[in-house]
């Protein structure tokens, strides 16, 4: 968790790993028209393993080259939601995914969202981030492009489908669990352990 900007080590705006989540946050809409228009699955699955390769590179390249931002710490999980939201709006439209998917992930994010107006009472400008949430995440990253590739019947598809499902399972689980994680830590703070204490002795 950051109270106002403590995590960046700079102000710069013109970074790589800047540069890499801009890319992302074009894609997005580039991975939607591929999926929903020409229907280019293999095109759009493409577009989604660089989006994966490119989260990655972005935190790497951001610690390694000391390059972490202000604005870098927005764009990144901006750009992961926006990356999970289209994702699951577009291959729900294509009926690839169920509706439970299509809800279940957006719902975790908007409960989260709701926290953000009592953090910023406390002085803090996002939620806590640990490694569940981010396992969560790549898990979901491997997941989609699998599940889009699956779409179909031949011996491919169908190994596609079963590892997509298999990595789909494990990431909505630890991500509603991380959701879990945060929304308690979230609560700590807002709530400190000597105001319980005093109040359970009350």
């Amino acid at each position: 968790m950051s109270r106002h900007a403590d995590e960046a080590d700079s102000g710069d705006v013109l970074t790589i790993p800047n540069a890499l989540s801009v890319l992302r946050l074009v894609l997005i809409p580039v991975f939607l028209w591929l999926v929903l228009g020409p229907r280019a699955d293999g095109l759009a699955a493409a577009v989604l393993m660089f989006l994966g390769v490119s989260d990655y590179l972005d935190g790497y390249l951001a610690r390694r080259l000391r390059q972490t931002s202000v604005l870098g710490a927005i764009l990144d999980p901006v750009a992961d939601r926006l990356y999970i939201l289209a994702v699951v709006v577009g291959l729900g439209l294509r009926e690839i995914i169920p509706l439970w998917l299509v809800v279940a992930l957006p719902l975790r994010d908007v409960l989260l969202w709701l926290l953000v107006p009592f953090l910023r009472r406390k002085g803090y400008t996002a939620l806590p981030v640990h490694f569940l949430g981010k396992a969560a995440t790549a898990a979901l990253l491997y997941a989609f492009p699998l599940l889009l590739l699956g779409a179909g019947d031949s011996t491919l598809a169908v190994a596609c489908r079963v590892l997509g499902w298999a990595f789909a399972l494990w990431g909505v689980g630890m991500y509603w669990w991380a959701g879990v994680l945060y929304a308690w830590q979230v609560r700590r703070l807002l709530v400190p352990e000597d105001a319980e204490v005093r109040v359970g002795h009350g």
